[in-house]
């Protein structure tokens, strides 16, 4: 993570004078004011990246010495088939186009884009995909009882 914390901290350095430059030659408040948040940004992002470094074990990622072996394995668990995102987009889109037609369409793509997000957060916390983001051993471990044989649905 240091990597990155020193990467966000470079475009906060680099940022002050670009901002500082901008500011001569152009006398653009809101394009200042952007730039100034960027700044506050990219030094929020290092600052984090910076602190959580300090405090965990150094990844292969962190380490000159490191193997590529060592950052292989399992990464985490993604989901293949989610038409949730697709849900989200749709809902997003309406409530964009809403704000040029009118409030009534903001309202409606809101709640749309309000419950597209909860069915993305809790896709496989509920109903018939309850168990796929774990293996059969989990789920005995946790005494619970698979969906499906099969890992993914349409499988």
């Amino acid at each position: 993570m240091k990597v990155e914390g020193y990467l966000f901290g470079f475009i906060g350095a680099f940022l002050v004078p670009a901002t500082i430059v901008y500011w001569y030659f152009s006398r653009d408040p809101t394009g200042t004011a952007c730039l100034v948040m960027s700044i506050g940004l990219a030094a929020m992002v290092a600052f984090y990246l910076l602190f959580t470094a300090k405090r965990m074990d150094a990844r292969p990622e962190d380490r000159p010495d490191a193997e590529i072996s060592e950052g292989s394995g399992e990464v985490g668990f993604f989901s293949p088939h989610s038409w949730w995102p697709i849900a989200m987009g749709a809902s997003f889109a309406i409530t964009m186009i809403g704000t040029v037609i009118g409030p009534f369409l903001v309202m409606i793509g809101g709640m749309m884009l309000l419950v597209s997000t909860f069915g993305l957060l809790f896709e496989y916390y509920v109903g018939i995909n309850r168990s796929q983001g774990h293996t059969v051993g989990e789920l005995a471990a946790m005494g619970e009882r698979p969906t499906s044989i099969r890992k993914f649905l349409g499988e």
